[in-house]
Parts: C-alpha cells; sequence; structure tokens
C-alpha cells in the first residue's frame, strides 16, 4: 500500500487485473451506464497516489525493498517474544510470518474470561492503540509493526502485552476476581484514579502505572471504558450547529 493504509480511509483506488472469465464481475463504471458500480468515487481517493508516487520515488528499488526486510523482521521479532503468552497463527513452513503477526487472545479468555476488547483497552494504560482486532479472525490481534518502529518501541509494546497476560494470569489463579481487575476496568482516567472512593481489587499504582509502562510517558485516557456496540449502534452528532 506504499505510505497510504487501506487506502487513506477508502475508497481504495489501483488497477486491477483479472483473467477474462472474470472481466463480467468487475465493477462497473457510472459513466458506462453500468449497474454494477460499488462506489459514488468512480476514480476511488485518487487524492492518495500522488503521495504513493511520492514515497515510491524517493525510496527507489533499494529502499523499498530495505523497508519491506525491516518490516518483516520486525513483525517476526514481535512473532518470536510473544509466542509463548499468545500462539501465533497463519506461519510459513519455517515458522515465519510475513509483513504483520496474527496473536491468539483467546488463550486468556479461556483461562482467565479476559476478551480481546478487555485486553485492546488495557494497551491504552500502557500507552498504546491497539492494533487490528478480531481480523482476521475473531478474538485476536493483527500486529503490523511496518519499518517505521524502533526497536525500544516493539519491546516496550512486546512488554506490555506480556504485563497483561501476567495479569491475566493473577485473574485465572484467583488473585483478581473476575469481575473486577485492571482488564476489565480499562482504560483508567485521572478522574477515576483521583476519586475519594476506590473499591476495587488492586491498587490505583496497578491501574495507572502497570508493570512496563513509563511514568515519563503516561498517556491518560480522556475517557473510560465505553459500550462499543452501542456506540456503533447509536449515532450521536456532536458537529456544531449549522449557524456557527
Amino acid at each position: 500500500t506504499f505510505c497510504i493504509p487501506h487506502g487513506g480511509g477508502g475508497p481504495g483506488v489501483g488497477p486491477i487485473g483479472v483473467k477474462a472469465h472474470l472481466a463480467p464481475c468487475l465493477p462497473g463504471h457510472v459513466t458506462q451506464g453500468s449497474d454494477h458500480a460499488v462506489a459514488s468515487a468512480a476514480f476511488g481517493s485518487a487524492a492518495i497516489l500522488p503521495i504513493t508516487w511520492m514515497y515510491i520515488r524517493m525510496m527507489g528499488a533499494d529502499g523499498l525493498k530495505r523497508a519491506s526486510e525491516a518490516a518483516i523482521l520486525s513483525a517476526n521479532y514481535i512473532a518470536r517474544r510473544l509466542e509463548e503468552a499468545y500462539p501465533v497463527l497463519y506461519k510459513g513452513r519455517k515458522g515465519r510470518v510475513a509483513h504483520e503477526c496474527i496473536l491468539d487472545t483467546r488463550v486468556l479468555k479461556d483461562s482467565a474470561g479476559i476478551s480481546v476488547d478487555d485486553i485492546a483497552k488495557r494497551l491504552i494504560d500502557y500507552g498504546f492503540h491497539a492494533p487490528t482486532m478480531s481480523w482476521p479472525v475473531a478474538g485476536t490481534l493483527m500486529v503490523e509493526p511496518t519499518e517505521s518502529e524502533p526497536k525500544k518501541e516493539i519491546d516496550r509494546f512486546c512488554d506490555a502485552m506480556l504485563a497483561i497476560a501476567a495479569e491475566a494470569g493473577k485473574v485465572a489463579d484467583g488473585t483478581w476476581p473476575k469481575e473486577d481487575n485492571p482488564l476489565v476496568n480499562a482504560p483508567h482516567t485521572a478522574e477515576d484514579l483521583l476519586a475519594a472512593d476506590w473499591g476495587h481489587a488492586y491498587s490505583r499504582a496497578e491501574a495507572a502505572m502497570p508493570d512496563g509502562a513509563s511514568p515519563a510517558s503516561k498517556y491518560w485516557p480522556p475517557v473510560a471504558r465505553i459500550d462499543n456496540v452501542h456506540g456503533d449502534r447509536n449515532l450521536v452528532c456532536t458537529c456544531p450547529p449549522v449557524e456557527a
């Protein structure tokens, strides 16, 4: 995707080549009177093409190869560091992955009742936006480090994922209740932690500064846990009024 993941938000743009017997199945074009157009933007998100072109021109063949090698190396490094805590799906014959690795978090669901959503929310407390969730397999995280992440940041992510697995272990062994632990209550806001009444089975420090989190770069989430499904199904417009 050369610098523009997922077509810059879509719709995607680019040449598509198929064999002759599949040609009738291709999307049509509104200017041809076709009934098979798949997007209102006939040429896709064409504005992304200059960005991709500049990226390719600046990188050159050697740069693109090196970027791909770095991305694949980083993904395999993450897979190797985390494979004992999270099984890695879809590995090749030699046990390697490509430019991304799929971590099976269902093992924590089975052992401690911790879902992929809980892990994603807890990652916020560690200062990370969660990787792609439940794609292409439900209950997994698809991690794609790309070529731009330094090893220090990759290690920080791996440390956080291992610490989360250890936290799930405390739920599994009964140290923390399944209904009240840092994972199911994540993320923790400053407002939550400053409240006079703290009635949880874990400490404020365990909530805000888990193992592996850096006090120097602590990220404070603006909101606590929300109901994702309800939010997706009930749009609330917060746009300024037209008069503004």
